[in-house]
């Protein structure tokens, strides 16, 4: 109870600074990050302060409060990844793979560009510099760029059990100080980037950032704009809507904890996979996105009610995030992250300039229309959160009237189940923990060749 009390606190102090701070405002962070990294603070200074004030000190008895709070908090973003990856596609309607590459074949195949990239500019630091400098580092750490940047909070927090099972613990805490990073450098590198955009006149309606409505910093909805959280579906003397979502949900996580069990039944039942623990070190949090997707197909074709909502399932899917987020960042040894942090900068460093590549270089080679708007919201995705670089594209593109919401919306069904705390993010780090950093390398490479590839067979995307 006192840690859940503790951490409601938090969000809630984190929100009131969020709104209040200008500084916070400017750069965009969501709450849960502002409430984590409070936490966090509150965490080692009144440690520190305990450990002068001595152990019958107010402050020591405070900060033994504190840290049984924080041994249930670290427990939770391992289970809240699931619900939140469980949520993904239900009360979405699936599209067709054609319908996906009609509409945003470009905007798909540049996402896994600069995906797939993040693991080669990491792999390849990590074959030509860093594993030289700094052999004590296992090579698992080339993968903390990727799941932070691309991945966000939640898969790096959700990759901890497969750090620990290839033991290296210390993992999460890079991985989740690579995604703090990633966040804060996509609002201010991509505020940069705009800004240069419109002095060089390539977006497509100009707009200044500053000239963004107040209440787009603060995020406050203004009390007659507001809309509905969502939709009921069944009659509350029957069962409460929201309990039949939260059970839906809890079945879609049922289904991905039964496949990660198939999965430990085949590897057990192999001797090379028992031996290199190839499968049981896949997290459980990318196979309850499929059981999410199973669950909605079955909807889709029997469920002539329609009884799941998109909007309540969104609600389930965000608290869970704030929580697993404000959760998973103040937990963080901030010991750990002294000892690599040189090699964190550079790998970090490294990813930046290869988003800004991307964006600068990239695009324009690859769209035919907005590649500015379609880019630098890739960017503030495969950086921070999709929210981010939605908040990105709004600045140079407010009432969408390019193309490059719709596609980047529509990219995102088929991006995120494999990229970003999908299929290949679970792999990862299991293939560079077992067959090293230069096959993983070699993947990525032909992985990146394939979709520029695609890109360059104009008859496939002639209309975008």
């Amino acid at each position: 109870m006192l840690a859940f009390m503790i951490l409601s606190l938090l969000l809630v102090v984190g929100y009131l600074l969020r709104v209040r701070v200008k500084v916070l405002r400017s750069l965009y962070l969501p709450s849960c990050v502002v409430a984590g990294l409070l936490g966090l603070a509150l965490l080692q200074g009144v440690g520190a302060l305990a450990g002068a004030a001595g152990s019958e000190s107010v402050a020591a008895r405070f900060h033994e409060a504190l840290q049984e709070s924080a041994a249930v908090w670290e427990h939770l973003p391992g289970l809240l990844i699931n619900v939140v990856f469980a949520c993904l596609f239900l009360g979405v309607a699936v599209p067709k793979a054609s319908v996906i590459a009609r509409r945003a074949g470009r905007q798909l195949a540049y996402g896994q560009i600069v995906a797939w990239g993040q693991y080669v500019t990491a792999l390849g630091l990590w074959l030509l510099l860093l594993g030289r400098l700094f052999p004590d580092l296992p090579s698992m750490f080339t993968c903390i760029l990727p799941i932070g940047f691309e991945g966000g909070h939640g898969t790096a927090a959700g990759m901890a059990p497969t750090f620990e099972h290839y033991q290296w613990a210390a993992g999460r805490d890079y991985a989740l100080t690579s995604a703090t990073f990633g966040i804060l450098s996509a609002i201010v590198v991509g505020m940069a980037l705009v800004n240069w955009a419109v002095r060089q006149g390539h977006v497509v309606r100009r707009q200044n950032p500053a000239d963004i409505p107040e209440d787009d910093s603060i995020a406050v909805i203004p009390i007659d704009q507001r809309p509905s959280a969502g939709r009921l579906t069944v009659r509350s003397d029957v069962v409460e809507t929201f309990s039949l979502h939260l059970a839906i949900v809890g079945i879609a996580v049922g289904l991905g904890y039964l496949a990660k069990q198939g999965l430990v039944l085949i590897e057990s039942a192999v001797p090379y996979l028992a031996r290199h623990k190839l499968l049981s070190g896949i997290p459980t949090f990318p196979l309850c996105l499929f059981g999410g997707l199973v669950i909605q197909i079955l909807a889709t074709r029997f469920d002539r009610h329609n009884h799941i909502d998109a909007g309540i399932t969104r609600r389930i899917q965000n608290a869970s995030l704030d929580f697993l987020v404000v959760a998973a960042i103040a937990t963080i040894k901030a010991d750990v992250i002294v000892e690599g942090l040189l090699p964190l900068l550079v790998l970090a460093a490294a990813g930046i300039a290869w988003n800004v590549f991307c964006v600068v270089v990239l695009a324009r080679l690859v769209f035919k229309d907005a590649w500015f708007e379609r880019s630098i919201a890739e960017l503030g995705q495969s950086m921070g959160v999709t929210a981010t670089g939605l908040l990105l594209l709004r600045v140079v593109d407010p009432d969408y009237e390019t193309a490059a919401a719709d596609a980047f919306a529509c990219k995102q069904l088929a991006h995120e189940p494999i990229m970003g705390g999908g299929l290949w993010t679970a792999l990862a780090v299991p293939l560079v923990a077992i067959y090293g950093p230069l096959t993983v390398f070699a993947i990525a490479c032909g992985a990146v060749a394939v979709w520029l590839a695609i890109l360059l067979l104009p008859a496939a995307f002639r209309r975008h």
